[in-house]
């Protein structure tokens, strides 16, 4: 799968099942965003099936050196899941799986980790990144196991300012020292609304949005 053809690929498909919406949104900043993404509703196995195929494309560029993947509960899971399934699928490379669970367990095996012991280097996979608070959750926890959190791979990229003039992911890679790459950003919804007919004045929104917010 191409790179262009799998941004094309995850936007409809975010479309299609209501994970990508365009109208009027209030985030949590104050901000009135002309559109929304939640990937949580994405909930068939043809859907996990494209999403991991998009998320593996994302993957590539670090895949040499990658011992492992890591899905922060609860969204990261079946990302990480469907991410991991792709890599050996289609590109030869079966890494090891890690999910984390939001309280630890005490009882049973308890601890807070499921899956695979954490070594080597970690690609952590996520939906988004907002304030950065869970990612950076996610890099301690890693480093904590004794293993180096390389870099992250979110769906969703929204390239816009945050309190200052970086963007959260801009903020991420600065301050942590990680790799941010993501399935698709904002410039990519607006050029694919530019190709679509009868969209026009989400495609205005968009633009204004941009102007206004966009890194």
């Amino acid at each position: 799968m191409q790179e262009s053809e799998s941004k094309h690929q995850f936007i409809e498909l975010a479309i299609r099942f209501g994970a990508l919406k365009f109208g009027e949104f209030t985030l949590k900043s104050g901000r009135v965003s002309p559109y929304f993404f939640n990937a949580g509703v994405f909930s068939t196995g043809e859907a996990m099936a494209t999403l991991g195929a998009c998320y593996a494309q994302a993957a590539l560029p670090m895949l040499d050196n990658l011992d492992g993947l890591f899905g922060p509960a609860y969204k990261g899971i079946p990302l990480a899941t469907a991410a991991g399934i792709a890599l050996q699928r289609d590109h030869g490379k079966d890494l090891a799986i890690t999910f984390d669970r939001k309280e630890p367990k005490t009882h049973g095996e308890g601890g807070i980790l499921l899956g695979a012991p954490l070594a080597g280097d970690i690609l952590i996979l996520d939906d988004v990144i907002t304030a950065g608070t869970a990612i950076r959750h996610s890099v301690d926890l890693i480093r904590e196991h004794g293993a180096n959190p390389v870099g992250v791979v979110i769906g969703l990229d929204r390239c816009e300012r945050g309190v200052g003039e970086q963007s959260a992911v801009e903020e991420v890679q600065a301050t942590l020292g990680l790799t941010v790459t993501s399935v698709i950003n904002m410039h990519d919804i607006i050029d694919w609304l530019g190709s679509q007919s009868g969209l026009e004045a989400s495609l205005e929104k968009m633009n204004a949005y941009r102007e206004q917010y966009g890194v």
